[in-house]
């Protein structure tokens, strides 16, 4: 499936694994670039130097390209964006911010930015800071989330912009990659549906929440604060939505999430702690290797932008 974007990064497959905060390690990045798709190293708040260590990890698992996602607003982001550099990653991921006070020292080493916006406003200013492609993520997906759905988000921002454009947010198979395509994206950026690959280090209680969610079972936290996250319920969220709606304030509901998606990824506590997920997650079945879920989806994907019917 050669697109744009497989031109861009240099990949196999118009794939790309979310950035997602305690999953994408290098454990995950290698497995999905080895897979034909663009594996990606979350930084999130992580010290500069554990981010250079996965980045050291990941190249001894694979030959093939992967990325960094750098979170903006990370205290430590001047620092994780030189380490890409030093270490020669060529395509970073970013969010929670505006990346363009680093777009000259990525420029300069040949590092592909691709800025995940969630709405056309931010996609425009993406471009003129000079991204070389836009991650549109709908409100569907998992972990932090914008106002406007997938559908109606890809479409507006591929007529808005003249790089290419990722569509994310409740993709999950190769029907989700057959319609990106169809609404113009030139690729799919994943997260939940990795997490239940086989190579995330990811708790098995995580997992096992994962497969047996249906397609009610993700709901959305934290809008009166303006900073909304969809994870799946469990008694965390059920009380987080009791305090919001007897009016706490921001630090009460910090304090109730502090450290719970690290509880919920490493330890299991899927009962208090945070399990980030999207609306797909009622299509995960069972645990595959990166290598199954991207080749399943593209020999679907082929079939239907190729005329055939799913079955």
């Amino acid at each position: 499936m050669k697109t744009k974007i497989t031109e861009l990064l240099g990949i196999e497959y118009p794939i790309i694994q979310g950035g997602m905060a305690w999953v994408a390690e290098h454990r995950l990045a290698a497995a999905v670039s080895n897979a034909g798709g663009l594996g990606i190293i979350g930084a999130a708040s992580a010290p500069p130097e554990i981010v250079r260590e996965e980045i050291k990890k990941c190249k001894e698992l694979t030959d093939k390209p992967f990325g960094v996602n750098v979170m903006l607003l990370n205290p430590n982001a001047e620092e994780v964006a030189k380490i890409v550099v030093e270490e020669g990653v060529k395509v970073v991921t970013t969010g929670a911010g505006n990346p363009a006070k680093f777009m000259e020292l990525w420029s300069k080493a040949g590092v592909k930015v691709i800025p995940v916006v969630a709405s056309v406003a931010m996609a425009k200013m993406m471009q003129r800071a000079g991204a070389d492609a836009v991650v549109a993520e709908g409100m569907e997906s998992g972990g932090h989330i914008g106002s406007i759905t997938t559908m109606a988000l890809v479409p507006q921002v591929v007529d808005a912009v003249n790089i290419p454009v990722i569509a994310a947010g409740g993709i999950a198979d190769g029907r989700g990659l057959a319609a990106a395509m169809m609404l113009g994206a030139e690729g799919v950026q994943m997260g939940t549906r990795f997490v239940a690959a086989a190579e995330a280090v990811v708790h098995d209680n995580y997992k096992a929440k994962l497969i047996k969610a249906t397609d009610i079972d993700s709901e959305v936290t934290g809008l009166s604060t303006g900073h909304p996250v969809r994870s799946l319920r469990n008694h965390m969220t059920r009380e987080y939505l009791r305090l919001e709606k007897e009016g706490a304030d921001f630090m009460e509901l910090e304090q109730l999430t502090l450290g719970s998606l690290k509880n919920a990824v490493v330890d299991g506590d899927v009962v208090d702690g945070t399990v980030m997920a999207g609306q797909i997650s009622g299509m995960i079945k069972e645990v595959k290797t990166c290598s199954e879920i991207i080749q399943e989806m593209v020999t679907k994907a082929k079939s239907l932008l190729s005329g055939g019917r799913f079955s």
